[in-house]
């Protein structure tokens, strides 16, 4: 099996100890340590295009893994299985494709032999020329942002503020308070694009949307969250699109109408993805814009972009494959 591993020395538990651990485990692997885009847009050029892996993998958060398929499809190579080692912060696909840690994960491919391992295929959503897991506006970008602003600030006290407990200190700390003293939040309009749309009832059987025929108006409204996956986290467990993969060539599209003090009684619900939840709307699709009463932030796959007033999703065509670490595992050890 020819195997290449990027590993982003930037993320969270990046580290060159990884490099070992491959060389270890992985012998004939050829490794990649990046600290940047550009080095690893120059590996991919020099050392992948000539040769493409059946197998790659990469070491960081949904951001790293984002942007390598990203930088894979702009070079105009085809996507190779790919296998998430977490070394992020979230880990959202690491988390739904079952990923242990690093150096465990390493340690049953190799115990796995040349075979390429178990696979799992996801849809990717398209948004603004890129592909991603997930996408979208609202409090996760605001508290990501938060986040890493608190981070930046911690000083010698940065490693307390990491991790999930640094999440929920910025939200409860920065963002929640700023959407209870502020005025009225923001509204978003959204339009279907694409074909007939798909909900989901109360019982969680999927139904078509009365009304959500090409080019009508889905939602209009007040938010607090609104975008589109096809990966069920946003990371660390939270369930937030729990419908991502109901449905086969469509998009997971959620929109929360509820205030930050609702949302905050119904937080653990949300995490753990109950259905259904007051003011929440679910919508299955092929392709929507979202048109906003003012500017918001924006994250693609944990990534702030910015602040946007209208903003498209769509099914992407490609597909990514994934390796599979649940089934890895039964295999390794039956």
């Amino acid at each position: 099996m020819n195997v290449a591993v990027l590993v982003n020395l930037r993320s969270r538990r990046g580290s060159e100890v990884m490099g070992g651990l491959v060389q270890r485990f992985l012998p004939r692997a050829r490794v990649a340590l990046t600290r940047s885009v550009d080095e690893a847009r120059d590996w991919i050029d020099q050392q992948l295009r000539p040769n493409m892996p059946s197998l790659l993998l990469a070491g960081g958060g949904d951001g790293t893994i984002t942007g390598l398929l990203n930088e894979l499809r702009a070079q105009g190579l085809a996507l190779p299985a790919i296998g998430v080692l977490p070394m992020g912060t979230g880990n959202a696909w690491a988390h739904v494709t079952g990923a242990p840690r690093p150096a465990k994960a390493l340690q049953q491919l190799a115990a796995y032999g040349e075979r390429l391992p178990p696979l799992r295929p996801f849809s990717l959503v398209r948004v603004e020329g890129r592909l991603a897991p997930f996408a979208g506006t609202g409090w996760d970008a605001e508290m990501i942002q938060d986040f890493k602003s608190q981070l930046a600030s911690a000083g010698p006290l940065r490693g307390t503020q990491s991790g999930l407990r640094g999440y929920l200190g910025a939200m409860f700390t920065r963002t929640i308070p700023r959407h209870v003293l502020g005025g009225k939040g923001p509204e978003v309009s959204v339009y279907n694009l694409g074909a007939p749309v798909l909900t989901v009832d109360a019982q969680r059987a999927i139904r078509p949307l009365p009304g959500g025929d090409t080019g009508a108006l889905l939602y209009r409204g007040p938010f607090g969250v609104a975008g589109a996956a096809t990966s069920p986290e946003w990371g660390f467990g939270f369930k937030s699109f729990p419908f991502a993969q109901a449905m086969p060539h469509r998009l997971s599209v959620r929109v929360y109408g509820a205030g930050v003090l609702e949302a905050t009684r119904n937080m653990f619900k949300l995490w753990r993805g109950e259905h259904p939840i007051p003011k929440m709307h679910d919508f299955l699709v092929e392709r929507v814009r979202m048109d906003f009463d003012r500017e918001v932030p924006f994250q693609i796959a944990g990534d702030v972009l910015g602040m946007r007033r209208s903003v498209e999703f769509e099914l992407a065509e490609e597909s990514v494959q994934l390796v599979d670490w649940h089934r890895l595992s039964a295999l390794v050890h039956a």
